[in-house]
């Protein structure tokens, strides 16, 4: 399973292989750090003054809020595109990384859960949608727990209402079909094609965000949230459980101590060890990591370990079999 390092490079047409590209490795603030930027420590913080020093296809520690894009090669040879989450920098992502890899639109939503940074980018689809000023478009399939659904129709009760209220004008939405799915491992579903079974995960005790468990030939767990695995989740992703891994994809906020919500450095590579995936790859970083730096001393760890983890960047397109 190789993965293009470096300077990113655009995809070539007619690829022959599905693809994860990752359009954004980053926590809710995203990187650079405002805060770094209008009121600047003396000296200023290292890692968001260099975000801004180079373009983002050259510059890993520039990072949108986490997403993926799963590029699936369907057996008839035709691609799929599903976005998992959709955050507050949606918009500059497919500006960045949709016209670098030639992605043409989305053709499905997967939820983790309902917080800014994972659907704060859901009026942004239309962008990625054909133009129609009557909203007489095909709707994107959107797949969501109930729990998310009830806490998006408050934010977006215009993107979730069927029916125009006497009176109301038409405008121009995003169209979106919602699906609901379960928050149970026991309960997969279909999205484009693609197979996803949800991984439940506590993310802080007294709330659950999904994991995604996807890929027959290439399998992949994806994991964006979490402060603590549930154990009938650790076993199905694990090599002593359900099976190893080919691709841990793994939440890791700070790189020192602890979080209430999310895995940190310390937490992270634990559960890695535990579940011992073929690889990993790091995602939600604050600016505490340093991209070259830290993926330095991961280099020496994998070594150490012998499981091969490095920490993903924006931009990061990884070619497998799905």
């Amino acid at each position: 399973m190789a993965a293009e390092n470096g300077t990113c490079t655009a995809a070539v047409g007619g690829d022959a292989r599905s693809a994860l590209i990752f359009i954004g490795t980053g926590c809710s603030s995203a990187v650079p750090n405002a805060m770094c930027l209008i009121q600047p420590s003396d000296p200023p913080c290292r890692v968001c003054s260099q975000a801004l020093s180079l373009p983002p296809e050259r510059n890993p520690n520039y990072r949108c809020n986490t997403s993926l894009l799963i590029d699936y090669r369907r057996s008839d040879g035709e691609h799929s595109y599903v976005l998992v989450d959709v955050g507050k920098t949606f918009r500059e992502q497919v500006l960045r990384w949709f016209t670098r890899y030639k992605i043409p639109r989305v053709d499905s939503v997967v939820l983790t859960h309902e917080h800014a940074d994972a659907v704060l980018g859901l009026d942004d689809i239309r962008t990625v949608q054909p133009f129609s000023p009557t909203n007489d478009i095909d709707p994107t399939p959107i797949y969501l727990t109930q729990f998310a659904m009830e806490s998006i129709a408050v934010k977006f009760p215009y993107l979730v209402q069927k029916k125009l209220k006497e009176g109301q004008e038409v405008r121009r939405v995003t169209q979106l079909d919602w699906r609901l799915i379960e928050d149970c491992c026991e309960t997969p579903f279909v999205a484009s094609g693609l197979q996803f079974v949800p991984l439940p995960v506590m993310h802080g005790e007294d709330y659950v965000s999904l994991g995604y468990l996807f890929g027959d030939q290439s399998r992949i767990a994806y994991i964006s949230d979490v402060s603590r695995f549930l154990p009938s989740t650790e076993q199905l992703i694990s090599k002593d459980g359900g099976g190893q891994l080919d691709l841990l994809i793994l939440d890791t906020l700070y790189k020192n101590g602890s979080h209430n919500t999310h895995f940190c450095f310390p937490q992270t590579l634990e559960a890695v060890k535990r579940i011992c995936p073929k690889r990993a790859l790091l995602i939600g970083m604050t600016h505490e990591f340093d991209h070259q730096k830290d993926n330095e001393f991961l280099v020496e760890w994998s070594k150490r370990e012998g499981i091969p983890v490095q920490l993903a960047h924006d931009g990061l397109r990884v070619p497998l079999d799905l």
